[in-house]
């Protein structure tokens, strides 16, 4: 993997229907070395810190090569990086190869893969379309948020490397799947196991209890797919 280009923006007002709302998916690539800090990139900056940002999800990559997938099926040839709300674009991220607590060097700075993206209506605004959230849902092309483990510098081009793999090395695509559709019986032990990560966060953790208890409360198990 490598990083090919490196994105941020701070919050600005947008129109939403009949009311305004503040942002910052409006990324654009900078040039030159960047600093990365505890909770975003320099220059970075979230809007809505109780949906967006915090410690478990300071910096989103994308990968490269889903640009050429979006063109095509959205019929576009407009997209740049960062179009996707992220900070980093990475060619070679694969969500069916990276996993939950897969830690990640990219120049000085050292981070650990915590979650999948799940989009809200702000990547519709970011398209003009707001059917994109759910597109973008169902095309379980997520990226991943990443928590900051090493403060340091990074810069487009530096090579991203994995140097520690993640407890039970559960992949990014097929627990995004198993989150979008928790009552398929083959996605309850994913979602189980998912919980024995330490580095999981704290967001997805919480959602991912809540879902396991509402299927036992129904009387369904991870060994018991179907309804009694």
């Amino acid at each position: 993997m490598h990083l090919t280009t490196i994105s941020v923006a701070l919050p600005r007002d947008v129109p939403h229907g009949d009311r305004t709302v503040s942002t910052g998916i409006f990324k654009t690539a900078v040039h030159g070395p960047v600093r990365v800090l505890t909770e975003q990139l320099e220059g970075d900056g979230q809007a809505d810190r109780i949906h967006h940002g915090g410690p478990d999800k300071a910096v989103y990559a994308y990968a490269a090569e889903h640009y050429d997938w979006w063109q095509q099926e959205l019929g576009r040839d407009d997209l740049v990086p960062g179009h996707f709300g992220e900070n980093l674009t990475i060619a070679g991220l694969d969500e069916n190869e990276l996993c939950i607590g897969d830690q990640l060097a990219i120049g000085s700075a050292r981070f650990v893969v915590t979650q999948p993206r799940v989009p809200c209506f702000k990547l519709g605004l970011r398209f003009g379309d707001a059917s994109l959230p759910k597109r973008f849902a169902d095309s379980l092309h997520s990226g991943v948020y990443l928590r900051v483990l090493d403060l340091g510098i990074i810069e487009a081009g530096d090579p991203v490397q994995r140097v520690a793999r993640g407890q039970g090395q559960i992949a990014i695509r097929p627990l995004f799947h198993a989150y979008l559709h928790p009552n398929e019986p083959a996605t309850q032990a994913l979602l189980a196991r998912a919980l024995t990560v330490p580095e999981l966060s704290a967001e997805w953790r919480s959602s991912i209890e809540r879902r396991l208890a509402r299927r036992h409360a129904d009387g369904l198990s991870p060994d018991n797919g179907d309804a009694p």
